[in-house]
C-alpha cells in the first residue's frame, strides 16, 4: 500500500490547529461534526476551547459526543451538557449529546470480534467529521488516538460497553462488573485484551464505512491528533495523572491508522526521560494492537510519510 501522509506542525496554537488542518487539502462538507472529548469533571488534560474553537468556528461544526457507559458526570446527557458547558464547548459551538435519543447499529464489515457497532443515532444527521482527538495513555487501551476516538467516542452507552466486553452486553451497568470480576485462572487475558483492541479498530471502521457511503466521499473524515498534556490517563478520569513528557505538536492525516502509529513513533523515539512512564502504560495493555487490527480489516496502513509544516 502507497504510504500516507502524515502531516506535523510544533505549533501548538489556534493557528497552528487550522494550519495543519488546510494541509489536508480536504474540506468537510454539509453539516459537519467534530468529535472530541468533552473531559470528565475533575480533569484537566481535555482539549481546550481556546485551542480548537477557530477550527471549530471555522468549519461551522457542531462539537459531538456520546454518554459514557461508566457513570461519572457525563454518564446522562443533561450532566453530560452541563459538564460540556463547565468546560467551556458551549460558548465555542453547538454541542450534541449524538445518544440523547438513543442508538443505532452500523454494520461491521469484515469484522472478526463485532457484528454490529452501536452508536448515537444524532450520527445520521451529520454529512463529514472532523474527528479531533486529544491523544494520551489510557488505562484499557493502552493509548487513545484516532481510532479510539472514532470507536470508543462514537459508540452510544450501550455501544460503549458492547465494545469493551466484545459482545457480552451492551447493559452499561454490567460493563464495569465485566471487566472486574474475577477470571478464572486459565482464561487467556492476552487473548481477551487483543479482542477488545480489535473490537475498538473493527467499530472505528463501521464508523468510516457508515461516513463514507451516506456522504458518498470517500473524504468523509478528516484525522487530527493534539499531542500535548501527554498523561499516561484518558480524559475520561477525573483524575488524571499529570503529563509525563513535554508536548510534541498536532498531526493530521486522511489515514487514522497512520497517523495513531505516527504518533506512538514519536513518543518510542523520543529522547524525552519521560516516555518511558508513557511507553510502560502502551506495552501493559498491548496497546499496538489496535493498529496492527485496523491495517489487517482495510482501516489505513502504518506505512506513513511524516511531512513537517
Amino acid at each position: 500500500m502507497e504510504k500516507a501522509k502524515v502531516y506535523v506542525t510544533r505549533d501548538l496554537t489556534p493557528a497552528g490547529l487550522v494550519k495543519v488542518y488546510e494541509a489536508l487539502g480536504v474540506h468537510p462538507s454539509g453539516k459537519v461534526a467534530v468529535k472530541i472529548s468533552t473531559g470528565e469533571p475533575g480533569g484537566h488534560n481535555y482539549l481546550k476551547p481556546e485551542l480548537i474553537s477557530d477550527l471549530v468556528q471555522k468549519v461551522n461544526g457542531t462539537i459531538v459526543e456520546c454518554n459514557t457507559a461508566y457513570g461519572g458526570r457525563r454518564g446522562d446527557t443533561a450532566a453530560h451538557l452541563e459538564a460540556a458547558k463547565e468546560h467551556g464547548f458551549t460558548a465555542i459551538a453547538d454541542v450534541d449529546i449524538m445518544d440523547a435519543d438513543g442508538d443505532m447499529d452500523l454494520p461491521v464489515k469484515g469484522g472478526e470480534v463485532l457484528d454490529v457497532d452501536p452508536v448515537g443515532k444524532h450520527l445520521e444527521n451529520y454529512d463529514s467529521m472532523i474527528n479531533l482527538a486529544h491523544f494520551k495513555g489510557h488505562p484499557m487501551g493502552g493509548f487513545g488516538g484516532a481510532l479510539k476516538n472514532q470507536s470508543i467516542g462514537i459508540a452510544s452507552a450501550e455501544g460503549k460497553a458492547y465494545i469493551h466486553t466484545v459482545r457480552r452486553t451492551r447493559n452499561p451497568e454490567k460493563l464495569m462488573a465485566c471487566w472486574s470480576s474475577n477470571p478464572p485462572e486459565d482464561l487467556d487475558l492476552d487473548a481477551i485484551q487483543d479482542d477488545f483492541l480489535a473490537a475498538m479498530a473493527e467499530a472505528a471502521k463501521a464508523v468510516s464505512d457508515y461516513m463514507t457511503e451516506k456522504s458518498n466521499n470517500p473524504r468523509a473524515i478528516l484525522y487530527i491528533n493534539v499531542m500535548n498534556n501527554l498523561s499516561r490517563d484518558c480524559d475520561c478520569s477525573a483524575h488524571p495523572e499529570d503529563p509525563c513528557m513535554a508536548d510534541i505538536g498536532i498531526l493530521a492525516s486522511l489515514d487514522p491508522a497512520a497517523l495513531d502509529q505516527a504518533c506512538i513513533d514519536l513518543i518510542w523515539n523520543s529522547d524525552d526521560p519521560g516516555r518511558d512512564r508513557f511507553v510502560e502504560r502502551v506495552e501493559q495493555q498491548r496497546g499496538r494492537k489496535i493498529l496492527e487490527h485496523a491495517e489487517k480489516i482495510g482501516l489505513g496502513t502504518r506505512n506513513y510519510e511524516l511531512v513537517e509544516i
